[in-house]
């Protein structure tokens, strides 16, 4: 058997076409078809969750630049999540966190601290009232008060 997979290996490998020594497009969308991986609402809320706490260390230095940079970042993952957590009936109450989400952009756009800082509370407590509607209660978020990224500087320089 253990011989079996090797050869399969190695017949997979050489019935790769290769171009200039690379694997070809269609063979790359071939194999990542059958080996995609898809990550679960807790996954993507990670992400999410790392978002925030990188905008309100961003948003207290007042660098504006990496505070719309992580927005847009966390805008990108609950896009994905929309895409790809479609059947899961918590999504029924993400709309909610939208208005408190605009309100934190214009913040940023606008560069104004003490509209931020406003801006973050009300996200986050969007944030938990979606998880009450969802029957996530236990899952509290808070302010941050430290960051989790001891490699990162927060200023603007």
């Amino acid at each position: 058997m253990k011989y079996f997979k090797f050869g399969f290996l190695i017949v997979f490998f050489f019935s790769c076409k290769q171009e200039n020594g690379q694997v070809t497009k269609d063979k790359k969308d071939s194999v990542q078809a059958h080996s995609a991986y898809s990550p679960g609402l807790g996954e993507f809320m990670l992400g999410v969750q790392t978002h925030h706490i990188k905008i309100w260390f961003a948003g207290i230095n007042q660098n504006w630049e990496l505070a719309k940079f992580e927005m847009d970042e966390m805008h990108e993952v609950l896009d994905d999540i929309k895409k790809n957590c479609a059947d899961r009936n918590e999504l029924k109450y993400l709309p909610m966190i939208l208005p408190a989400l605009d309100s934190l952009d214009h913040a940023i756009e606008a560069k104004n601290l003490s509209s931020f800082k406003g801006a973050y509370i009300l996200t986050t407590n969007q944030c938990n009232n979606c998880h009450r509607a969802s029957n996530h209660s236990f899952n509290v978020i808070t302010i941050p008060e430290q960051s989790s990224f001891p490699d990162q500087d927060f200023k603007k320089h």
